[in-house]
């Protein structure tokens, strides 16, 4: 028959059967497939590699019967042509389910913001990292890469980086070689991931490299630093003071809390999730250490209206920071100390800059000097590997608790000593003269 609303419209599923088939006579393979239930769907029907594949072109009412033959003429064209209606429209299926995830990973892509990237690297590899590795890493690279934080991370180019590379290199080039290293290791990992499509800093360039600083201050200087900082008031002059004869890190110091300090202020323990190498470490405090500590008085918390649990603290509930604008008022000091006429600090003392850092390096010059063995100074610094190393380190379990807390006490004389002026600095081959950086 040929299908026309007449025909079909009488139609009906023979019984005992789910469906029936009903052939078109003039367009060849064009049919209707009516059920038991009633509904009757337009189909063309043909062969293709030797298998028999029918198209559903769409249910009765949806499409006349005119429209449907018009359907299966245009498919029939397709066949002949040696095309297969059947293949094309999966693969268009496929490929339109394709695009849709597509545009959904690429939406989520731009979702995933420079600073969210920095929370998901946080929360993942560097969970295995060093708790202040894990804590100073992500803050540099938001500290330094602030107008790209609200930006896709893919969306992120090499031109961006480098040009921020470029402006932090200008008057810090090691941070910036720092922050190289570390938006390369981040991005290197969110592009295994498929996170973002390309490591932008990979491509960019920071200007300079890494030098090993070898600074050591000399006695002289030393006594400046420390005879300056008895000028600072609380918090950074007692601060100063108390890095100096420690010889631990800058922000281990500055974070330490009432609770890591033994009741007699003998013994300072820092603990892991603090210690830059994630190792707890125990710190003798020498007997200027102590009167320092003892002679501070406990800060309170305004919000809470307890006391701080902070030893440094210029608001009651955080650490001491700033510590470059702490470090100019010390190196005006230390010029004050010497006659310097007001605003030529710089231009009268020697030309060379000097860190914080190089006091750690300083009192491990000194304690060698002293005929302190180097495993014992290597421990006093919380080194995890030193003097000791290879199958040795791995069997040599033994603190040297007792040595280190004769050499901080040592070392606490020595300070005392060239600050009051009893001895003449020294100078070696990496020694050299002090002077404030600009």
């Amino acid at each position: 028959m040929k299908l026309t609303k007449r025909e079909i419209d009488v139609l009906a599923c023979p019984p005992g059967k789910r469906d029936a088939l009903f052939m078109d006579d003039e367009v060849r393979g064009f049919a209707i497939r009516v059920t038991e239930t009633g509904s009757k769907v337009f189909l063309f029907q043909y062969r293709f590699a030797g298998r028999v594949r029918r198209l559903v072109l769409g249910p009765y009412g949806d499409l006349t019967p005119a429209q449907a033959r018009k359907l299966a003429e245009e498919a029939r064209g397709r066949v002949l042509a040696g095309g297969d209606p059947v293949g094309e429209r999966k693969a268009h299926a496929l490929a339109a389910q394709a695009e849709i995830i597509r545009r959904k990973a690429e939406a989520a892509a731009y979702v995933l913001t420079l600073d969210r990237l920095i929370g998901r690297w946080q929360e993942g590899p560097l969970q295995d990292r060093s708790p202040s590795y894990a804590k100073e890493g992500p803050a540099r690279l938001r500290a330094s890469l602030p107008k790209l934080l609200g930006s896709p991370a893919r969306a992120i180019t090499t031109a961006e980086i480098q040009t921020r590379l470029d402006d932090v290199a200008r008057n810090h080039p090691v941070s910036a070689r720092r922050l190289h290293a570390l938006g390369r290791s981040m991005f290197g990992w969110a592009e295994k991931r498929g996170l973002v499509p390309a490591n932008p800093f990979t491509g960019a360039i920071p200007e300079g490299r890494d030098i090993s600083r070898e600074r050591v201050l000399t006695d002289l200087e030393l006594a400046a630093i420390w005879n300056a900082a008895g000028r600072l008031p609380y918090p950074f002059g007692p601060f100063f003071r108390l890095l100096t004869l420690t010889l631990q890190r800058r922000d281990e110091v500055a974070g330490m809390s009432w609770a890591e300090l033994s009741p007699d202020l003998t013994i300072w323990t820092l603990p892991a999730e603090r210690a830059k190498n994630g190792r707890a470490h125990i710190v003798h405090l020498s007997e200027p250490a102590r009167h320092i500590l003892a002679g501070l008085p406990r800060q309170p918390d305004p919000k809470t209206d307890t006391l701080s649990p902070y030893v440094f603290t210029t608001t009651g509930r955080a650490p001491i920071s700033g510590f470059s604008k702490a470090k100019t008022r010390l190196e005006q000091a230390m010029a004050k100390a010497v006659g310097t006429p007001p605003g030529k600090e710089a231009s009268s003392l020697p030309d060379t800059d000097w860190r914080l850092h190089d006091l750690r390096r300083t009192g491990v010059t000194v304690m060698a000097r002293l005929g302190i063995g180097h495993h014992v100074a290597d421990r006093v610094l919380n080194h995890v590997q030193g003097a000791i190393k290879g199958v040795a380190a791995v069997y040599q379990g033994h603190e040297f608790e007792a040595e280190r807390a004769a050499a901080l006490d040592s070392w606490g004389r020595h300070v005392l000593t060239v600050a009051e002026g009893r001895t003449q600095g020294q100078q070696a081959g990496n020694v050299v003269p002090l002077r404030p950086q600009a």
